[in-house]
Protein backbone atom coordinates (compact mmCIF):
# COMPACT_ATOMS: atom_id res chain seq x y z
CA UNK A 1 0.00 0.00 0.00
CA UNK A 2 1.52 3.50 -0.99
CA UNK A 3 2.61 5.52 1.92
CA UNK A 4 1.28 8.93 2.28
CA UNK A 5 2.87 12.29 2.79
CA UNK A 6 3.15 13.55 6.37
CA UNK A 7 1.12 16.63 6.88
CA UNK A 8 2.89 19.37 7.70
CA UNK A 9 4.66 19.73 11.11
CA UNK A 10 1.73 21.86 13.62
CA UNK A 11 2.21 25.21 14.63
CA UNK A 12 3.61 24.20 18.16
CA UNK A 13 6.33 22.35 16.71
CA UNK A 14 9.91 23.31 16.89
CA UNK A 15 11.20 26.51 14.61
CA UNK A 16 14.02 28.07 13.40
CA UNK A 17 13.40 31.76 13.36
CA UNK A 18 14.01 33.16 10.20
CA UNK A 19 16.14 36.66 10.29
CA UNK A 20 17.40 39.60 7.74
CA UNK A 21 19.77 41.98 8.20
CA UNK A 22 21.34 45.03 6.25
CA UNK A 23 25.18 46.63 6.33
CA UNK A 24 24.06 49.62 4.38
CA UNK A 25 27.32 51.01 3.22
CA UNK A 26 28.54 54.11 2.13
CA UNK A 27 31.32 53.42 -0.10
CA UNK A 28 33.01 57.50 -0.32
CA UNK A 29 32.31 58.40 3.39
CA UNK A 30 33.40 54.74 4.62
CA UNK A 31 30.53 54.72 6.88
CA UNK A 32 27.77 52.13 7.76
CA UNK A 33 23.75 52.53 9.41
CA UNK A 34 24.08 50.84 12.97
CA UNK A 35 21.23 51.47 15.32
CA UNK A 36 21.37 50.81 19.20
CA UNK A 37 18.61 49.14 21.24
CA UNK A 38 16.73 50.80 23.10
CA UNK A 39 15.84 49.93 27.36
CA UNK A 40 12.97 47.70 26.34
CA UNK A 41 15.23 45.98 24.17
CA UNK A 42 13.72 42.08 24.62
CA UNK A 43 17.30 41.19 23.26
CA UNK A 44 20.76 43.21 23.67
CA UNK A 45 19.45 46.35 25.66
CA UNK A 46 22.01 49.48 24.61
CA UNK A 47 23.70 47.54 21.96
CA UNK A 48 24.65 48.70 18.54
CA UNK A 49 22.88 46.14 15.89
CA UNK A 50 22.52 46.49 12.26
CA UNK A 51 19.19 47.01 11.15
CA UNK A 52 17.40 43.58 11.72
CA UNK A 53 14.56 41.70 11.55
CA UNK A 54 12.09 38.79 11.75
CA UNK A 55 10.69 37.35 8.50
CA UNK A 56 6.99 37.25 8.06
CA UNK A 57 5.22 33.85 7.33
CA UNK A 58 5.73 33.20 3.72
CA UNK A 59 8.14 36.37 3.17
CA UNK A 60 11.60 35.87 1.02
CA UNK A 61 14.26 37.03 3.10
CA UNK A 62 14.98 39.97 0.48
CA UNK A 63 12.17 41.36 0.99
CA UNK A 64 12.04 41.38 4.80
CA UNK A 65 15.80 43.13 4.35
CA UNK A 66 13.94 45.45 2.68
CA UNK A 67 10.85 46.04 4.63
CA UNK A 68 13.08 45.92 7.75
CA UNK A 69 15.72 48.67 6.74
CA UNK A 70 13.08 51.26 6.04
CA UNK A 71 10.84 50.22 9.05
CA UNK A 72 13.88 51.08 10.99
CA UNK A 73 15.48 53.66 9.14
CA UNK A 74 13.53 55.07 6.62
CA UNK A 75 16.14 54.17 4.15
CA UNK A 76 14.76 52.54 0.73
CA UNK A 77 16.53 49.61 -0.93
CA UNK A 78 15.64 47.68 -4.10
CA UNK A 79 16.17 43.94 -3.36
CA UNK A 80 17.73 43.82 -6.59
CA UNK A 81 21.10 45.73 -4.87
CA UNK A 82 21.55 43.28 -1.92
CA UNK A 83 24.37 41.16 -1.72
CA UNK A 84 24.88 38.16 0.01
CA UNK A 85 27.48 39.46 2.91
CA UNK A 86 27.07 36.51 5.96
CA UNK A 87 24.44 33.57 7.53
CA UNK A 88 24.68 33.67 11.50
CA UNK A 89 23.10 30.20 12.67
CA UNK A 90 22.46 30.04 16.61
CA UNK A 91 21.13 26.97 18.39
CA UNK A 92 18.91 29.24 20.65
CA UNK A 93 17.93 32.56 20.91
CA UNK A 94 15.81 34.96 23.36
CA UNK A 95 12.99 35.21 20.96
CA UNK A 96 13.74 31.56 19.27
CA UNK A 97 14.63 28.81 21.91
CA UNK A 98 14.67 26.64 18.44
CA UNK A 99 17.39 28.75 17.09
CA UNK A 100 17.82 31.65 14.49
CA UNK A 101 18.95 31.81 11.17
CA UNK A 102 20.16 35.27 10.15
CA UNK A 103 21.11 36.71 6.60
CA UNK A 104 23.18 39.18 6.34
CA UNK A 105 23.13 41.47 3.06
CA UNK A 106 25.41 44.42 2.27
CA UNK A 107 24.31 47.11 -0.03
CA UNK A 108 26.09 50.18 -0.97
CA UNK A 109 22.66 51.46 -2.74
CA UNK A 110 19.68 53.13 -1.39
CA UNK A 111 17.65 55.84 -1.40
CA UNK A 112 15.83 58.51 1.59
CA UNK A 113 17.24 60.42 4.74
CA UNK A 114 18.73 58.31 7.87
CA UNK A 115 15.68 58.37 10.77
CA UNK A 116 14.85 56.57 13.63
CA UNK A 117 11.62 55.14 12.66
CA UNK A 118 11.08 53.10 15.58
CA UNK A 119 11.95 55.31 18.76
CA UNK A 120 10.51 53.38 20.96
CA UNK A 121 12.61 50.38 20.01
CA UNK A 122 15.48 52.08 19.43
CA UNK A 123 18.33 54.93 21.12
CA UNK A 124 19.51 56.18 17.65
CA UNK A 125 20.43 55.69 14.33
CA UNK A 126 23.58 56.77 13.50
CA UNK A 127 25.95 56.77 9.96
CA UNK A 128 29.15 55.14 11.50
CA UNK A 129 32.84 55.36 10.22
CA UNK A 130 34.04 51.74 9.79
CA UNK A 131 37.08 53.05 11.18
CA UNK A 132 35.22 53.74 14.75
CA UNK A 133 32.51 50.47 14.89
CA UNK A 134 31.52 50.43 19.06
CA UNK A 135 32.62 47.39 20.44
CA UNK A 136 29.22 47.26 22.42
CA UNK A 137 27.95 45.66 19.59
CA UNK A 138 25.83 43.05 18.77
CA UNK A 139 28.03 39.86 17.68
CA UNK A 140 31.10 41.82 18.17
CA UNK A 141 33.18 38.51 19.02
CA UNK A 142 32.62 37.31 15.64
CA UNK A 143 33.21 40.63 13.68
CA UNK A 144 30.40 39.98 11.56
CA UNK A 145 30.23 43.62 9.83
CA UNK A 146 34.08 43.47 9.06
CA UNK A 147 33.88 40.14 7.34
CA UNK A 148 30.49 42.10 5.58
CA UNK A 149 32.86 44.50 4.02
CA UNK A 150 35.87 42.25 3.51
CA UNK A 151 34.67 41.85 0.11
CA UNK A 152 35.59 37.88 0.12
CA UNK A 153 33.17 35.46 0.03
CA UNK A 154 29.79 34.87 1.99
CA UNK A 155 30.56 33.18 5.47
CA UNK A 156 28.91 31.64 8.47
CA UNK A 157 29.08 31.92 12.17
CA UNK A 158 27.91 29.39 14.14
CA UNK A 159 26.49 29.56 17.79
CA UNK A 160 25.67 27.44 20.70
CA UNK A 161 26.26 24.17 18.37
CA UNK A 162 27.56 21.36 19.96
Amino acid sequence: MPSTPSPLPPATAAMTLLVAAVVVHDRETDRIVLLQRGPEAKFGRGLWDLPVGKSDLGEPVTVTAVRELKEETGLIVDPADLRLAHVIHAAHGVESPDGFLTVVFLTHRWSGTLINAEPHKHSRVAWVSTDEIPGEIVFSADRVIERCLGGGEPGITLHGWP
